[in-house]
């Protein structure tokens, strides 16, 4: 162990998983995992360190978040939540994000006493570098969640952008609670990153359909959003000929009929 007083009878294990509304490792992708953490709803950290695992993209496979010094909890009426002041060991830093664990964990436990179940917990795999937000990676390979680019835009992680301010289009959002289409497109300057800035930023773009869903749904809507690209133009091309273009997808998808279009 990189820091020797963390000793597993010291310790308790956090499994973090998808609890109905929230999925831990889109969290961390966001890189505000520590600060969701500290929120629980019991006094689950009561020994001196918390030893974070993340669930991760296969069976029994936990992506370590790190080894957290609990130095107390506070607790808040709103939100009715116990608030742990966790403190990172720095010693434990340069595995966060990079080790992964191999581990079946008992029924649906997320808080485990590391004594009874550390020698089941078995070293997978490092990763090269601490997992974030992937690099672009070309057009075609587009399907974002809105989650992931509200980090991108948030973030102006420069591949995106550099990318997707070059180019006009038309795109595609897909809402998966429902299965319907929306095609919208981008002209001129910014292009598809510009447009892309604004659902972001409120959800619906300023598109009166999806204004009207977010309105009677709940801003909590659009996290069913995911947004593709169908074809690219050059910014510069005319509005009218992009236009042209977005009917064209429209009428493919149905997306007037059956979609979240209007016009």
């Amino acid at each position: 162990m990189l820091a020797p007083e963390v000793v597993p009878h010291a310790c308790k294990v956090h499994l973090a998983t998808w609890n109905g509304e929230t999925n831990p490792l889109d969290v961390y992708r966001r890189g505000e995992f520590d600060e969701w953490q500290r929120w629980q709803t019991r006094r689950n950290f009561e020994r001196p360190f918390v030893l974070s695992f993340i669930g991760f993209t296969a069976a029994h496979q936990w992506l370590f978040a790190g080894v957290h010094a609990s130095r107390g909890s506070m607790w808040h009426d709103q939100p009715r939540l116990h608030r742990y002041d966790l403190v990172e060991l720095p010693e434990c830093s340069e595995l966060n994000g990079r080790l992964i664990a191999r581990f079946q964990r008992p029924g649906r436990q997320a808080y485990l006493n590391a004594e009874t179940w550390v020698d089941q917990i078995q070293l997978a795999s490092i990763l090269p570098e601490r997992i974030r937000i992937a690099e672009f990676p070309g057009f075609k390979a587009i399907h974002l969640s809105m989650e992931e680019l509200q980090v991108i835009t948030r973030q102006g992680i420069e591949s995106w952008r550099a990318a997707l301010s070059s180019v006009g289009g038309v795109y595609l959002i897909s809402d998966t609670g429902t299965g319907q289409l929306y095609v919208g497109s981008a002209t001129g300057e910014g292009g598809i990153w510009q447009r892309w800035t604004q659902y972001a930023a409120t959800g619906h773009g300023g598109n009166q359909s999806l204004r009207s869903l977010v309105g009677e749904a709940g801003i909590e809507r659009v996290s069913a959003f995911r947004f593709s690209i169908l074809e690219i133009a050059d910014t510069h091309a005319s509005p009218a000929e992009v236009l042209g273009r977005e009917s064209h997808w429209k009428r493919v998808l149905l997306s007037r009929e059956h979609g979240h279009n209007r016009n």
